[in-house]
């Protein structure tokens, strides 16, 4: 039997991050995307809080808490900040290769330190010229002994500018595409790593974003979490575990939309009355808030099948895909109930229709999630449906008579038009596209 209720363990930690979203995140937003600049201070308070680096298992020193957890966390931190939401989420997505990967005994000196210690992880597989093509990847890793050496550069890596370690997805060589992936878990201090000054960006400005260059980067054999050929499936598998939440973030600002919508419209009079009123303002409404609740719920879905051990790529590209993009559908309804205060920086939603314009292109843009779902489709997809061409679609005939044709002669279908012959064989050619007789298909009923 489904269950779509909160555990009271959920619905207290879901309280307590709505409470620190409104008391600590949403007072400093506005300043710091203002400034263009990641409050580390408030980041370090999330972690003190238990909402940063808490999924990590409890054997690595973490609180353990689930995908469907930290979903309910993103939610309440998004709907105050997305940029935000994105630094505190981020070094989850840095340290998942490592948490997926078979180095127990990086997991044993790593994770512990990003649970308890206040270390953050980045994550990298994009660069300069490459960013939806994980295969595509050109940031070289060449073997020297167990050892390999790092050259090339990352780009737009989240909290890659104050981050202690990033996950790097590199090639041994760039023509095998996906068979030469591998990855890596770098520590940002080492010789040879340099952080380029914060990208200037539409919207998350309150997001650390930098590229991430490696000149002779020695790694050592205990910090590859992949070698060359798994690189590309750890990379894949990470993405399952993390786009769920990309949903939360879009779920968060959208409600956030919503919520100040409905504000907004019972206090703002028009035409002698609170544009409340207005139909078309309560169509707009109910659209806004039914796309919030099915986001949700796919966001949910999505992070429970994780959860079970269960391979959730499919729902993870649905819950992201929907989500993202109806979450610039809503926060763009927003703004144009709001008209021309939207459109200021005095009122929150231009903020947030800048922030949330960046999650139909992170973690794999909508149109790479409509890929993967296609390719889902027509690969694996398992229809419950009858053929066509086994479909007899009794118009001229009752079923439901035993005495019908349908039961006393042989039932042909052509394949091309559809048409229903009954006899004992099939017509030379259709009635009404006139292909001959090999079109028909004799079908069981």
């Amino acid at each position: 039997m489904l269950n779509f209720h909160l555990t009271s363990e959920q619905l207290s930690l879901q309280k307590k991050a709505q409470e620190f979203a409104l008391k600590e995140v949403l007072p400093v937003a506005w300043y710091y995307d203002k400034k263009d600049e990641t409050p580390l201070p408030l980041i370090r308070k999330a972690f003190e809080e238990g909402f940063a680096g808490a999924d990590i298992p409890k054997e690595y020193g973490g609180k353990g808490l689930s995908l469907i957890d930290s979903a309910i966390i993103t939610e309440e931190i998004a709907a105050a900040c997305p940029g935000l939401a994105t630094s505190i989420f981020d070094s989850s997505l840095g340290m998942e290769p490592l948490l997926l990967s078979n180095n127990e005994k990086a997991k044993r000196k790593y994770l512990p330190k990003i649970a308890c210690d206040f270390k953050l992880a980045a994550f990298a597989t994009s660069e300069p010229t490459m960013g939806s093509d994980v295969a595509g990847i050109s940031c070289q890793a060449r073997q020297d002994g167990n050892d390999f050496i790092l050259n090339g550069t990352k780009y737009w890596i989240t909290n890659g500018g104050i981050a202690d370690y990033i996950s790097v997805f590199a090639t041994v060589d760039s023509k095998t595409r996906h068979k030469g992936i591998c990855a890596f878990f770098v520590e940002t201090s080492w010789e040879g790593v340099t952080r380029g000054r914060p990208i200037p960006k539409m919207g998350q400005r309150c997001s650390n974003t930098v590229g991430v260059h490696f000149e002779n980067v020695r790694v050592p054999a205990e910090n590859v979490i992949a070698l060359p050929g798994e690189g590309f499936v750890l990379a894949m598998k990470t993405f399952a575990r993390t786009r769920p939440i990309i949903g939360s973030f879009g779920v968060g600002a959208a409600r956030a939309a919503l919520e100040y919508s409905l504000d907004y419209v019972k206090k703002r009079h028009a035409f002698g009355m609170p544009i409340a009123n207005f139909q078309a303002i309560q169509f707009k409404l109910s659209e806004m808030f039914q796309k919030v609740e099915t986001s949700r719920l796919l966001t949910w879905k999505a992070a429970w099948e994780s959860d079970q051990g269960l391979d959730g790529t499919v729902s993870a590209s649905t819950s992201k895909l929907y989500a993202s993009e109806t979450a610039l559908e809503v926060v763009n309804e927003a703004l144009q109930i709001f008209a021309g205060y939207g459109y200021t920086e005095m009122f929150p939603i231009e903020k947030l229709l800048r922030d949330v314009r960046l999650l139909r292109i992170y973690e794999g843009t909508s149109e790479i999630q409509r890929m993967i779902l296609a390719d889902y489709l027509m690969k694996k997809y398992e229809s419950r449906q009858p053929r066509l061409e086994d479909l007899a679609l009794h118009r001229d005939h009752d079923p439901l008579d035993p005495d019908s044709a349908v039961h006393s002669k042989r039932v042909w279908r052509c394949r091309i038009c559809g048409y229903v012959h009954y006899n004992d064989s099939a017509p030379e050619k259709c009635p009404y596209c006139f292909f001959p007789e090999k079109a028909f298909k004799e079908i069981t009923t």
